[in-house]
């Protein structure tokens, strides 16, 4: 296991490529690290919380460098990942004149970087970007891989488009700063890799649980740095998720389903993706064969990091009917990502209605 408290990953994506760095207090040197990518204008899309913590040692950085700041707050939140909020900061890059060679910097979770990444995708038909994460969630997944969007009232994520950053700044420390249930619900995305991709991450996870929990920082370290290596190499098999990266939706159909059905922002998004993989996981044995042993250790595991997972009671009209926009469906056919067993992921779009009851009920 890797055990650096500063290193580099590659997303390698030919000309698209771009690195991933991750270690502690790397805010302060944000000008050397990205100044491959710098322009003398540079737009900073933030929230208010993030900002009080984190935005003063970033700009201090780009303006000792030479770099003309700007500064777009947004609200916080997943209620606020929308068309309004997108039009707003289209609306301040006009204002502070952005060109197609400002560089946006995403300074937030993974609101904040899906809006200002969607934002950069679309600005005088795209401009560069970085994402600089400061929520575990947005550090071990949503920050890495290009996809940007917004939700729509009937759909999440409905509305995007794919655009890789220039770079992934990963600074730990700013996890310091994040409420327990937002570290918690990131701690969600890191399972979820355990299961679907890598048998032995997943039990190093619950060897570690204990220490996650407590923030313990070398664990920490690993364990984003795995998640982002893993998610890194899926990428670079299958950028516009026509396949493999599909697996990384895992508890994401469910998991959506919780999120817009309940209202956007009554469940953080790990919490309802933890859920998720459980109804994904009792699915896959009863489907599948997956060892109950698996199902057993997956909930465990959840339970023992304080992940919520008891999903809302919703009727099975409504259930399929949000599922049922999910961009993972094909055709008419909603297409789950399932377990064979611990470690090895697989799509189906063959599942019987009775199968969905059973696990839905």
């Amino acid at each position: 296991m890797h055990d650096a408290v500063t290193c580099t990953l590659d997303v390698p994506l030919g000309e698209r490529s771009y690195p991933i760095h991750i270690g502690s207090g790397l805010l302060a040197s944000a000008a050397t690290l990205l100044a491959p990518h710098l322009a003398p204008h540079a737009v900073i899309v933030t929230n208010a919380t993030i900002a009080r913590h984190w935005l003063a040692p970033l700009r201090t950085a780009l303006v000792d460098h030479g770099v003309r700041v700007d500064v777009v707050p947004i609200a916080d939140g997943e209620a606020h990942k929308n068309f309004a909020t997108l039009a707003d900061v289209l609306t301040r890059l006009i204002e502070c004149r952005a060109e197609r060679r400002s560089l946006v910097i995403a300074l937030g979770g993974g609101v904040v970087g899906d809006l200002a990444g969607f934002a950069a995708a679309i600005y005088q038909r795209g401009m560069p970007y970085v994402q600089i994460p400061t929520t575990l969630l947005a550090q071990v997944d949503s920050s890495v891989g290009g996809k940007t969007a917004i939700n729509h009232p009937l759909g999440k994520n409905m509305i995007g488009a794919f655009w890789q950053p220039q770079a992934v700044l990963i600074d730990t420390q700013c996890l310091a700063t994040l409420p327990a249930r937002e570290f918690r619900s990131g701690l969600a995305e890191v399972v979820k890799y355990g299961a679907i991709h890598d048998a032995a991450f997943f039990a190093w996870l619950e060897a570690r649980a204990d220490a996650l929990s407590a923030r313990d920082a070398p664990a920490l370290a690993e364990a984003i740095h795995t998640s982002c290596r893993i998610k890194a190499e899926i990428v670079a098999r299958d950028e516009r998720e026509t396949g493999e990266r599909a697996y990384l939706n895992f508890g994401h159909t469910f998991g959506h389903a919780i999120e817009t059905g309940a209202g956007y922002g009554e469940w953080m998004h790990g919490e309802a993706v933890a859920a998720g993989m459980l109804i994904a996981a009792r699915l896959s044995a009863q489907v599948n064969g997956l060892p109950a042993a698996d199902v057993a250790r997956i909930a465990m595991l959840l339970r023992r990091l304080d992940i919520r997972t008891d999903a809302p009671r919703m009727e099975f009209a409504q259930w399929m009917t949000l599922m049922g926009r999910d961009k993972k469906v094909d055709g008419s056919a909603i297409r789950f990502v399932l377990l064979e067993r611990m470690g090895r992921a697989q799509l189906r779009s063959d599942i019987s209605e009775a199968a969905l009851r059973e696990v839905l009920a």
